[in-house]
């Protein structure tokens, strides 16, 4: 990661390869000694202006169309700005029959992701302060608009440099960077259905699985019924 993305510190960190909202997460930005850092936040933003988190709807992603005048986002796109390094994402693809398949996006060189996302700390009443992190989706690109019609917003090269460099670029500057990945930039399989709960992890959840699914003719690992969870539909 510091090689990568020339962090000045050093996490930490089991590999992970099931994370939810409000889980822990990687993210790194720009402190205030100019420091780029990477932290541990909390998957799921609350604005510093927020009293109760609790009565808070849980802001997982901020649509690239409106993140600019929401108030729940607006000061970060234009002081808070960060990058959540991954792997991979999951999206889940609704099949005629209902159930939902998900799949395993990369880019196509397989070269670490670069997720644009947003942050704010929220300090407690007791002092505690926690930090907190959105993701951006735009529209889909044509590499994954069969499975989805979001994806997330992703930074390639000096985009990551101006995204994260909130003191010297305006967001007006950074805003045409958020947007679909062009034709031949992601790669993507079908996995099993086993990462739609939280409670699966490991390695075995992103290993490819028959991109034909059985409806209803013996091999049920590849659906699952069209229930709704905070697994599917995270763009």
């Amino acid at each position: 990661m510091r090689q990568i993305f020339a962090t000045d510190n050093l996490i930490q960190s089991v590999p992970r390869y099931n994370i939810a909202p409000t889980q822990p997460v990687i993210a790194i930005w720009v402190d205030d000694a100019m420091r780029r850092t990477a932290k541990l936040a909390r998957w799921g933003l609350v604005p510093g202006w927020v009293k109760d988190p609790r009565e808070f709807p849980l802001l997982v992603n901020a649509r690239a169309e409106t993140m600019a005048t929401k108030p729940a986002f607006r000061d970060s796109v234009r002081h808070k700005r960060c990058i959540l390094p991954a792997s991979g994402y999951y999206e889940w693809q609704t099949l005629p029959n209902g159930s939902k398949q998900p799949y395993y996006i990369t880019l196509a060189g397989d070269e670490p992701l670069a997720l644009a996302g947003l942050y704010s700390s929220w300090m407690g009443p007791d002092g505690e302060e926690i930090d907190t992190v959105a993701t951006i989706t735009v529209p889909a690109g044509p590499d994954v608009a069969h499975i989805h019609d979001r994806m997330p917003a992703l930074m390639r090269g000096g985009q990551i440099d101006a995204w994260l460099d909130t003191k010297a670029v305006r967001f007006a500057e950074v805003e045409p960077f958020v947007v679909p990945q062009p034709a031949g930039s992601m790669a993507s399989h079908p996995v099993s259905t086993r990462v739609n709960s939280a409670a699966n992890e490991g390695p075995d959840l992103i290993v490819p699985v028959s991109d034909a699914p059985d409806n209803g003719t013996g091999d049920k690992s590849m659906t699952v019924k069209a229930k709704k969870s905070t697994q599917l539909d995270l763009f």
